[in-house]
C-alpha cells in the first residue's frame, strides 16, 4: 500500500488498522494471540504504519497485544491509544463513568506506556469527554506528558465542538476520532468542517459499519449475547432490510470498479477529504489484505458525486448506538 495522510502535522499511511477485537471479537470469541501478532506484522509490511488501541480495549489486553505485535518495528509505526474511562489502573476492571483528572491521566498513560513496550505514545485520545473536568485541565495534563516526551500529539474521540476548539486553543489537536462511514454521516453536518477550519485530521472508526459495509450482515442475521450490535436499532430487523440498499449500493460499485464493497467504503470515505484515514479493524489475515487495496480505488470527479448523491439518498433508519453508549457522544466538558 503506497500512499501517506497528514492528520495535522502527524505523517500516517492512508489507511490504518483498528485493533480493538483483537482480544474479543464482536461475536465474543477469542482470537489467537499468534495469528493477531501476525495481522499486525502483515499490516507493517504492507505498508500501514498506523495502530490504533485504547485502554478500554480488553481493558488493557489490546494494548499488550499491539505492543508484543510492533516490537520488533516499534519506530518505524504510529501509535495511537485512548484514555478516558473509568479504568482501574492495576486490575483493567471496568467502573462506571468516566476519569480525566489529570493525575488519573497521568497514571494510566504509565501503565499504556509498560503495556505498548515503548517510551512514547505517538498519538493520545480522550476517549470521550468527561463532564466533570475542565478540557483545558486535561489538555494541561497532556501537555506536561508531552514535555517528559511520554507523549507526541493528542486528538480527542466523539466529543462536543465548543470542546474541541477550546481544546484546541489550549494545545493543537492533531486529530478527532468519531464514528462515520455510509452508514452513520453524523460527522458530515459540522465536525468535518471544524476540522477543516482548524487544521485537524480526521480518524473514522468503525468505517465499515460494524462489518455491515462489507456484505457480512443480512436480514437474517441474529447476533451472539454480547454483541453490541444485537443492541443497535440499526440493525433490528424492522431497519435492516431498508438499510441493505447501502450495501446493494456498495456491491454495484464494487463490480464497476473491480473491487470490494469493503474497497469502495473505504474509499469513498478517503475521497471526502485528503486528511480522513480510516482504521478499520479486523482478526482476520483475508480482511486485512482486502482493506489495504481500498487505497488503489479511485473515483473521478463525476463517479464520486454520482457515489455521493446515491449516498445520499439512502436515509439510514434506525440509531447507530443504544442510548446509554450514545449518551457519551457530542458531551461539553465544563468551563474552568
Amino acid at each position: 500500500m503506497d500512499g501517506r495522510r497528514m492528520l495535522g502535522k502527524l505523517q500516517v499511511s492512508s489507511i490504518g488498522l483498528g485493533v480493538q477485537n483483537m482480544s474479543r471479537t464482536y461475536q465474543t470469541t477469542l482470537p489467537s494471540r499468534t495469528e493477531m501478532h501476525r495481522i499486525i506484522r502483515a499490516a507493517f509490511d504492507h505498508g500501514m504504519n498506523f495502530y490504533d488501541a485504547a485502554e478500554a480495549y480488553g481493558p488493557h489486553e489490546v494494548e499488550r497485544i499491539l505492543g508484543e505485535g510492533v516490537a520488533s518495528f516499534r519506530n518505524e509505526v504510529v501509535i495511537a491509544t485512548k484514555f478516558g474511562w473509568n479504568i482501574d489502573l492495576e486490575t483493567g476492571a471496568r467502573g462506571p463513568g468516566l476519569i480525566s483528572r489529570p493525575a488519573h491521566v497521568k497514571l494510566a498513560v504509565e501503565g499504556m506506556l509498560k503495556r505498548l513496550r515503548t517510551d512514547r505514545i505517538d498519538l493520545l485520545y480522550q476517549h470521550r469527554v468527561d463532564p466533570q473536568v475542565p478540557i483545558e485541565d486535561v489538555a494541561g495534563a497532556i501537555q506536561d506528558l508531552m514535555t517528559e516526551g511520554k507523549v507526541l500529539h493528542w486528538g480527542l474521540c466523539e466529543m462536543g465542538l465548543k470542546t474541541l476548539r477550546r481544546a484546541h486553543a489550549a494545545l493543537p489537536v492533531t486529530a478527532v476520532q468519531s464514528e462515520y462511514s455510509m452508514l452513520w454521516r453524523g460527522p458530515e453536518q459540522e465536525v468535518l468542517a471544524t476540522c477543516a477550519e482548524l487544521g485537524i485530521g480526521f480518524v473514522p472508526w468503525s468505517p465499515l459499519g460494524v462489518g455491515f459495509l462489507t456484505g457480512a450482515i443480512d436480514a437474517g442475521t441474529r447476533f451472539a449475547e454480547g454483541d453490541i450490535r444485537g443492541i443497535e436499532t440499526r440493525f433490528a430487523p424492522a431497519n435492516i432490510e431498508h438499510n441493505l440498499v447501502l450495501v446493494n449500493l456498495l456491491r454495484d460499485w464494487a463490480a464497476r470498479k473491480q473491487a470490494t464493497p469493503a474497497r469502495i467504503a473505504l474509499a469513498w470515505l478517503m475521497a471526502q477529504r485528503p486528511w480522513i484515514v480510516p482504521i478499520p479493524g479486523t482478526t482476520q489475515m483475508a480482511h486485512l489484505l482486502d482493506n489495504l487495496g481500498a487505497a488503489e480505488v479511485v473515483f473521478s470527479a463525476a463517479e464520486l458525486r454520482e457515489l455521493n448523491a446515491a449516498v445520499a439518498a439512502v436515509a439510514v433508519q434506525g440509531e447507530r448506538l443504544p442510548p446509554t453508549v450514545q449518551a457519551y457522544s457530542g458531551v461539553e466538558a465544563p468551563l474552568r
